[in-house]
């Protein structure tokens, strides 16, 4: 093999290293997208079911303005 083939058989394959390394990155941001949903899911899942339980607890709450209610429960609880 001549020095002209080795040459431009080593920047085939870098060409396909660095292919192969931007369908990595790739992978890797599709994943840690997923895991952003899937968090972001569980989080108004157990904010909804809280929100529930507050409720269901005090049904009063349902008519007291969003800011009072964060008011009451600041000066009991923090």
């Amino acid at each position: 093999m001549t020095d002209s083939e080795r040459l431009v058989q080593s920047k085939q394959e870098i060409e396909i290293a660095k292919h192969q390394l931007s369908q990595a990155k790739h992978r890797l941001e599709e994943a840690e997208a997923r895991d952003r949903v899937r968090e972001r899911k569980a989080r108004t899942r157990r904010l909804i079911q809280e929100g529930a339980i507050l409720e269901k607890t005090f049904p009063q709450i349902s008519g007291i303005a969003v800011e009072d209610l964060e008011k009451f429960l600041r000066s009991r609880f923090v």
